[in-house]
């Protein structure tokens, strides 16, 4: 399986404007610059296109794990923290951080942690990321 996304970028790094697309077609040109990333400016940046991918692969990978233990989920909510810092010259993608809260009945809360540490190392896209992957996960009632 292969997917893509997509950048076109126009100008100067500051002045300039780029769009990003995806193969699906949920984001099509969609905006992003300097600003987005650097200034809290509209549009996207890569830093929480990372965090959508990382949350949304590691939370169907949680949904997949409870599952293969005999638990259904009745809500997974996870939120993927990237923190993008300066390094030398440039900058680099240091951390990530998941916060997870679920309502997943029939389990506790060291069970559900156990699970969600086994799919935080198991989602394809934490396997991929060269950061400090740190988690706090949440079994609510």
């Amino acid at each position: 399986m292969k997917k893509w996304g997509s950048a076109i970028w126009k100008g100067g790094i500051k002045d300039g404007q780029g769009v990003i697309s995806t193969q699906t077609g949920v984001l099509k040109e969609a905006p992003y610059g300097f600003a987005s990333r650097f200034e809290d400016g509209p549009g996207s940046n890569p830093e929480e296109l990372l965090g959508a991918a990382h949350a949304a692969c590691f939370t169907m990978a949680l949904s997949l794990m409870l599952g293969d233990a005999g638990f259904t989920a009745d809500k997974i909510e996870t939120k993927a923290h990237v923190t993008l810092e300066k390094d030398g010259e440039g900058f680099s993608i240091t951390k990530v951080h998941l916060s997870v809260k679920a309502q997943v009945p029939g389990t506790d809360q060291a069970g559900f942690e156990k699970i969600a540490r086994q799919a935080k190392e198991g989602c394809p896209v934490s396997k991929v990321l060269n950061a400090d992957i740190s988690m706090d996960a949440t079994l609510e009632a």
